[in-house]
């Protein structure tokens, strides 16, 4: 068995459903200080975060990950034990397989590799490891990142090993992700029976051309790195689950994926002119999850393009799709940021996995990406 399925497999017994870590930190610590690197443990409540460095000298190079998973979800519905990583059909099936310990194992795998053959490479390497992103993420990386700028700690290149992945290892790389913009609307009526409306006011029936304007609204055109930005609708609530009564309020909840084009305070302001526009009598709570980001060009981009041509033999694709990484705590600090990871396709599913050559392909680009960057 490689070195890198075997630590995979380690770190899938691990049971660390978000944020717990169970102890996939320390397996890594006990590998990585071996290698010279130092551990620095920097927790926020109920959440671990690592900070592993090795080297003082500028560049820096971040891998960057998350012991954490999703919950597992019916155990009954998965072939093999969720926690308990079994191959099949040479693949490994187990919760984190693609999302991201096998990124995490890579990464380790070709560390080991590259400092064991260049052991005076320059510049210094550093892995940042968090429990919880795939949770609400307030306690993770965006912690971490303020305390390494207080200490004047400077990411140069930022490699995030999130499941990038299409059809085969390298096939996309994420240069930028959309931001991600929550919103919870709460447009108030007054509750009445349904056989006296004029003594009453239905909130739903005020939302609902409201909502249509909303969903219908041309945000932006996107750009040659973005799509178009969207409005999905993703809950609503109203009623009292009685027949007869005119509920008094109607709850939305809904989501913007925002280009470069847009920002936070122009599409609050836009929202509140449609809503306005209606007459509701509202309430808007919002919750940024992160702003866009684009590394459109550098020393990283072209390393890890480089790599997987070396490795794979064949020219990768720029993307911005998918949905939200920890990036985006990286990106503001000014660092270059590219995910390359595991295939995508099985990733929060029943019977995650990854590729056993998959695997060993990732380790290989990783550790050629650290070859083109630090020698």
């Amino acid at each position: 068995m490689s070195p890198t399925l075997a630590l995979l497999e380690e770190l899938i017994r691990r049971p660390s459903v978000t944020p717990e870590d169970s102890g996939c930190m320390d397996l890594l610590a006990q590998r990585l200080r071996e290698l010279g690197f130092d551990d620095e443990r920097l927790p926020f409540g109920d959440t671990q975060n690592q900070w592993l460095r090795r080297g003082k000298q500028e560049p820096l190079l971040v891998f960057l990950g998350h012991t954490d998973v999703v919950p597992p979800g019916p155990l009954t519905a998965w072939e093999s034990a969720p926690f308990e990583p079994t191959i099949r059909d040479g693949k490994l099936y187990g919760r984190g397989a693609a999302d991201m310990k096998g990124g995490i194992a890579a990464f380790v795998t070709a560390l080991e590799r590259f400092i064991a053959e260049h052991p005076e490479h320059k510049g210094s390497i550093a892995i940042l490891l968090t429990s919880d992103e795939e949770g609400i993420a307030t306690n993770g990386i965006v912690k971490v990142v303020e305390v390494l700028q207080q200490r004047q700690e400077k990411i140069d290149w930022c490699l995030v090993g999130e499941p990038s992945s299409s059809q085969k290892i390298g096939d996309v790389i994420r240069v930028g992700r959309r931001g991600s913009l929550c919103a919870h609307l709460t447009v108030f009526g007054i509750q009445g029976h349904v056989a006296y409306p004029d003594i009453a006011d239905n909130p739903i029936h005020r939302l609902a051309p409201a909502l249509a304007a909303l969903t219908a609204e041309v945000w932006d055109h996107g750009n040659a790195f973005f799509p178009p930005t969207r409005l999905q609708v993703s809950n609503i609530n109203g009623g009292t689950g009685a027949e007869n009564i005119i509920p008094g309020l109607v709850e939305v909840q809904f989501n913007l994926r925002f280009s470069t084009e847009l920002d936070e305070a122009t599409i609050k302001a836009r929202t509140h002119a449609i809503l306005d526009r209606f007459e509701l009598n509202y309430d808007v709570q919002w919750r940024l999850s992160g702003n866009p980001f684009l590394t459109s060009q550098g020393e990283l981009i072209e390393a890890t393009h480089a790599a997987i041509r070396q490795v794979c033999g064949f020219e990768t694709v720029d993307d911005t799709g998918g949905g939200t990484s920890d990036g985006r705590f990286i990106a503001p600090t000014g660092a270059q940021v590219v995910e390359l990871g595991p295939l995508n396709a099985s990733i929060h599913k029943i019977n995650e996995h990854i590729g056993v050559d998959e695997l060993e392909a990732l380790s290989r680009v990783y550790q050629q990406i650290l070859a083109n960057l630090l020698l």
